[in-house]
């Protein structure tokens, strides 16, 4: 197994830990000066509604680490486990966490849309490539 394409793959599980700490960290206080009763039949966005944009923004980040980096997972494990985690798939496996970082400070502060959105297709573009090789690789 290749160890250094590991190391992009445990920061990106740290920096998914971060945000759902800051999640927390502002959600929680916001839920109490709102006094929003936590009423389980209530749906999710009904329940949130009360929070002002920046808190929801922060969960809105965490849920999105939890969507497409599991592909990122998924590739760069299998290039590990391969032994085909070379020194540019190593590099690919970089540029997407510090993409996906981008990302979740841009949403998570302003969210402007078009820069997030450009953002994240630069990650896609990058994590498609690293997908592509590892594919090629492995089959």
């Amino acid at each position: 197994m290749t160890p250094s394409i590991l190391a992009p793959v445990m920061a990106l599980v740290l920096w998914s830990m971060v945000m759902w700490l800051w999640l927390y960290a502002t959600r929680l206080p916001a839920m109490a000066r709102a006094r929003v009763r936590l009423d389980p039949t209530l749906p999710r966005d009904q329940l949130l509604a009360p929070l002002p944009p920046q808190v929801r923004w922060k969960a809105d980040n965490y849920n999105h680490l939890m969507e497409q980096p599991t592909i990122f997972y998924a590739t760069a494990l299998s290039a590990a486990v391969a032994g085909v985690a070379d020194p540019a798939a190593v590099w690919l496996a970089w540029a997407y966490v510090a993409l996906r970082v981008v990302h979740s400070l841009v949403q998570a502060t302003v969210n402007v849309i078009r820069l997030r959105f450009l953002v994240f297709s630069a990650a896609s573009l990058v994590l498609l490539v690293l997908a592509v090789r590892t594919a090629l690789a492995v089959f």
